[in-house]
């Protein structure tokens, strides 16, 4: 079968892949990784969930795939710049050194092919249980887990019946009064900070909610995440920003319009990953 074609773009951004737990989707990863590529490539935080690997040691090959698939990206001249989140706060010792072409941010501004300047940073610095309440932060992490258990083993069953994926949380985050303020109030909170500095908008991620829109003039953007949505922010080469919806056929479907479907397409990628 001939191998499928790459999607190029101008920029991509990815956040919240959380290797180092078990809900982290890495299979799909590497293969949007494998399928898409950029002049510059943005992790936006919580690529690695240390949060996860202090309380236990779990991360397969598939997860160490995925980071060797983005230093493999690194070396071969795409502009790499890791921002971290959160769950990988560890990393943010290292802000302004650079490891294997990765380079690591606090935040940083990006200027689209349109001339529109967009701040960029991870987004738990206004998340005020985050800041104010890290134990409750730790036991709504916790609590998240244990949603996405539950919703793996029922997606299980709807499969085995030909149902498509539907996720729990996603649905709760848009119905529950509660979830809706405060993603109401996070986003409010990150245009602010855009404005402050001059920006024509803001990309984060954070939340696991997906999200292109504009609030009072400025351009917010959400990247989602690679748990339960799979999705990601891309820049076309005319400057245009779009959210990519990713799934295959061994794993999710996406209650939104796909944008890209794999269908038996998964290339032999070990020598490639090994490299």
């Amino acid at each position: 079968m001939a191998k499928a074609k790459t999607n190029h773009y101008r920029t991509l951004f990815i956040s919240d892949l959380h290797l180092g737990s078990k809900a982290a989707q890495a299979d799909l990863i590497l293969d949007f990784l494998k399928m898409n590529d950029a002049d510059t490539i943005f992790l936006v935080g919580d690529i690695i969930d240390g949060w996860r690997l202090r309380s236990g040691w779990y991360w397969p090959q598939s997860h160490n795939d995925v980071v060797q698939k983005l230093l493999r990206k690194a070396r071969k001249g795409t502009k790499m710049v890791y921002i971290p989140g959160n769950h990988d706060e560890f990393a943010r010792q290292f802000v302004k050194l650079s490891f294997g072409g990765i380079e690591i941010l606090r935040k940083t501004t990006h200027i689209a092919a349109d001339g529109k300047k967009f701040l960029i940073m991870h987004g738990d610095e206004f998340d005020l249980v985050v800041r104010n309440a890290r134990w409750l932060a730790y036991f709504g992490d916790w609590a998240y887990d244990f949603a996405i258990f539950i919703n793996m083993q029922f997606n299980f069953i709807r499969r085995k019946l030909g149902f498509p994926y539907w996720s729990f949380s996603a649905w709760a985050k848009l119905k529950v009064k509660n979830a809706v303020n405060f993603i109401g109030s996070f986003e409010t909170a990150l245009a602010d900070e855009a404005r402050k500095v001059g920006a024509d908008g803001i990309i984060c991620g954070h939340i696991h909610h997906a999200a292109i829109r504009d609030i009072d003039g400025i351009r917010y953007m959400n990247t989602g995440d690679f748990v339960e949505s799979c999705t990601a922010i891309a820049e076309h080469e005319d400057g245009r920003m779009e959210i990519l919806y990713w799934h295959n056929h061994l794993a999710l479907t996406i209650p939104k319009p796909a944008l890209h479907v794999l269908d038996d397409m998964k290339e032999d990628d070990v020598g490639e990953v090994a490299a």
